[in-house]
């Protein structure tokens, strides 16, 4: 009991980007910025696909659930790392630097299995047309989202309390912008290869196998796509998943030059620039792609503009 107590009153300081003031304060408005950005893009695309009955197909609905995913990330990352800008620094709890860590896993493993269903909803739609409507009924896509978010809230667990039980003797200075999972481990006191194991066993496939679906998803969507007669049509199809794969692509390259295939000799300074790139600035483009290269979205947007001016 003395230990656990221990334990819960430990601080971490995070050591944020250190610099001069003025470099600092030009990070915090450009994240401030694009913070604000991604919180009204985000939030625009779920009340539009939520109000709009054009938008009530699969498609919309998945990327309805993948903007409320990047709003989790953002809310979870961006406000303390605001506060670390302004101060050089700031002290987190060991509490709070748990619950960070775990919304943060909890945003990324359900973002990899929402572009993964979201893949397998284009290769319906583009390999299987005729029976599409049959296939992704809306019982079926309430499941996949569904069972997408309780694997993500549930394979994290363990994962939170392997890291909460890993001793920390000090000094606890972690040097990045939030509690990451590389950080913690490097200052930890204690033997931490069991508790990498068990972490890379259990999310390791929740980041591999949704890359193998989108793989075979578009491997078939492409040679279906190029066996389509007229350029116009091919022209269509592709355009249906563009926008799905410009953002899996930003997703994965990012994740995976961190997780994955760290480049060796890799600096502090370019993973936290690296990991700044996935956390605040593609949770901002992502809205962005799918309303500027998407008819409909753009379509209802100016519908409730109208409709407000006209009000």
């Amino acid at each position: 009991m003395d230990e656990n107590n221990f334990t819960a009153d430990i601080k971490f300081f995070l050591l944020g980007f250190q610099g001069n003031q003025s470099l600092r304060i030009s990070l915090f408005c450009l994240t401030l910025v694009v913070y604000l950005g991604t919180m009204c893009g985000n939030l625009l695309i779920i009340t539009l696909v939520s109000t709009n009955k054009s938008l009530h197909t699969p498609m919309y609905f998945f990327i309805l659930h993948l903007s409320i995913s990047d709003i989790l990330l953002t809310t979870d990352i961006v406000p303390n790392m605001l506060h670390i800008l302004l101060n050089n620094g700031g002290t987190i709890s060991f509490t709070r630097c748990i619950i960070q860590f775990y919304f943060f896993c909890v945003s990324e493993i359900s973002e990899c299995l929402l572009l993964a269903v979201m893949s397998y909803d284009r290769y319906v739609a583009i390999c299987n047309p005729l029976r599409y409507t049959s296939i992704m009924t809306w019982t079926q896509c309430v499941k996949l989202t569904a069972i997408s978010w309780l694997v993500a809230f549930t394979i994290i667990l363990s994962d939170n309390i392997s890291v909460s039980m890993l001793d920390f003797c000090g000094p606890n200075v972690i040097d990045h912008f939030f509690c990451d999972l590389v950080p913690l481990l490097a200052i930890s006191c204690s033997d931490t290869f069991i508790v990498e194991m068990e972490i890379y066993l259990l999310s390791f496939p929740f980041a591999v196998i949704p890359i193998i679906i989108i793989i075979t998803s578009y491997v078939n969507i492409i040679s279906t796509i190029v066996k389509i007669p007229s350029s116009t049509g091919r022209e269509k199809a592709f355009s249906t998943c563009s926008s799905h794969l410009i953002v899996v692509s930003i997703f994965y390259v990012t994740l995976f030059s961190i997780y994955v295939f760290p480049t060796q000799g890799q600096t502090l300074t370019v993973s936290k620039i690296l990991s700044l790139l996935y956390t605040v600035f593609t949770p901002f483009i992502n809205p962005i792609i799918y309303s500027l290269r998407n008819k409909d979205i753009k379509i209802a947007a100016q519908k409730v503009t109208w409709k407000h001016i006209l009000s």
